[in-house]
């Protein structure tokens, strides 16, 4: 496969990625926190190569990456209102969201897990191409499974062959390989931080503060 490195301001760059996504590709994206690899969850051909590029667990869940506030509907069971998803506090932003799932999420998506991790970035980009593309695009940092995550596209330069397209933002804005801080939700009166990532001290504030949840500690 050749290499196929392109800027983040080529011309028509969105439509090139949902031709390649479309036809069973994956390909390595920036966000708003890290670089990640991205594919349709409805390829199921494609779930399946990120696991196998990445070298990752197929035990190991995936999040999804979607455009819009109501996505977030479609494909999860929130237990937030639309109001506080979208005050802009939580979503789009530096964290991904677990909620129960929808059952139209397909069933080798994630197998036998009830909850599904969702994001929104806060980059135009990967906003612009879920809008496009009307269904979830599947998401997990760009690196080797283990390995430390990535900010440029030079720190996952060994599986650049493997990929349809590498998405070239340079070094990304957060600067800060932590990644998304992923809090679980999937329950009504409390959550719980299943990873301490950007931005996790002001995502607690909220959720405590305006969605008037209890903490749940990390437990022994």
């Amino acid at each position: 496969m050749t290499n196929n490195i392109v800027s983040i301001n080529e011309i028509d760059l969105i439509d090139r990625c949902i031709t390649i996504l479309q036809n069973n590709g994956v390909i390595a994206v920036p966000t708003d926190t890290i670089y990640g690899f991205a594919a349709l969850v409805s390829s199921e051909q494609a779930v399946r190569r990120i696991y196998e590029i990445k070298g990752r667990s197929f035990t190991k869940p995936l999040a999804i990456a979607v455009g819009d506030i109501d996505d977030v509907l479609t494909w999860s069971k929130p237990t937030l209102t639309k109001e506080q998803l979208s005050t802009g506090d939580l979503l789009p932003g530096p964290v991904t969201l677990m909620f129960e799932r929808q059952a139209s999420l397909p069933s080798y998506f994630n197998p036998n897990v009830s909850n599904v991790a969702i994001r929104i970035p806060d980059c135009q980009f990967m906003i612009d191409l879920a809008r496009r593309l009307k269904q979830p695009i599947a998401l997990t940092s760009a690196n080797y499974s283990n390995d430390p995550s990535s900010i440029s596209i030079e720190e996952f330069q060994s599986l650049w062959p493997q990929l349809d397209l590498v998405v070239d933002a340079g070094v990304l804005a957060s600067n800060d390989r932590r990644g998304s801080t992923i809090v679980d939700l999937s329950q009504k009166s409390y959550f719980h931080i299943q990873r301490h990532g950007i931005d996790c001290e002001r995502i607690v504030r909220y959720l405590k503060d305006h969605c008037h949840l209890q903490e749940q500690p990390d437990v022994l």
